[in-house]
């Protein structure tokens, strides 16, 4: 059995880790926070005490044979409901919280190496989090941005919608197409690499002159 100080040093140390990639995706307002991620952090870091150290009063009892292994492996599979319930399916189509739900599996891995007394192996993969999560994330953005230019058009509810839209699906140079009706307003949102710059200003003038549209941007 582990001495109680061994206990509080690996549940502390566990919220500790935890509580450090929680507050980056605090820091984001992501739903799964702070809390969330120190509570499944500790939470693994308790059940892998418990699967290795619990049933050491019975191992070795004849006719009794036990795989100490089994209860924390449950832990990989179990953290995928609440990964789950952090990944968002929004009406463009798009798909958000899969970083989130995929830093909730590495917290319940750090917590399992911090139950099982591999602070090293803990601590560090934590650090290897924070940088992937927090710093690696402007360069991301860095990288799009120079990869890919964003056009944004705003229209009122018009039946010439349909000639705008066709004539925009017909544009060979787009890479991506959103559509969304909100109120009174129709949003077309088209994506382009970063090389048809020339195109893009031909397109808006092509269709700045069409009285239902209200705004027309790019970046």
């Amino acid at each position: 059995m582990l001495p109680y100080q061994e206990i509080i040093i690996r549940i502390l140390l566990a919220s500790f880790l935890g509580a450090l990639i929680g507050l980056e995706r605090e820091r984001k307002h992501w739903a799964a926070g702070l809390r969330t991620h120190m509570m499944v952090c500790v939470g693994s870091c308790l059940i892998m005490m418990v699967s290795a150290f619990g049933f050491k009063d019975i191992l070795g009892t004849p006719n009794v044979t036990l795989d100490p292994s089994r209860i924390a492996a449950q832990v990989v599979s179990g953290i995928g409901f609440i990964g789950a319930g952090t990944i968002l399916l929004l009406k463009q189509g798009t798909i958000r919280g899969l970083t989130t739900a995929s830093g909730l599996w590495t917290v319940a891995a750090i917590g399992l190496a911090t139950g099982g007394g591999m602070y090293f192996a803990a601590v560090f993969v934590t650090i290897i989090a924070i940088i992937i999560l927090w710093a690696l994330k402007p360069l991301e953005l860095n990288y799009f941005k120079k990869k890919n230019k964003t056009l944004r058009i705003i229209t009122s509810l018009n039946e010439e919608n349909k000639q705008l839209l066709n004539k925009l699906i017909s544009t060979s140079i787009i890479t991506n197409l959103q559509f969304e009706k909100i109120e009174d307003e129709y949003i077309y949102i088209l994506e382009f690499e970063n090389d048809h710059s020339e195109e893009i200003e031909k397109i808006i003038n092509q269709i700045k002159n069409f009285p239902f549209i209200k705004q027309v941007s790019w970046s």
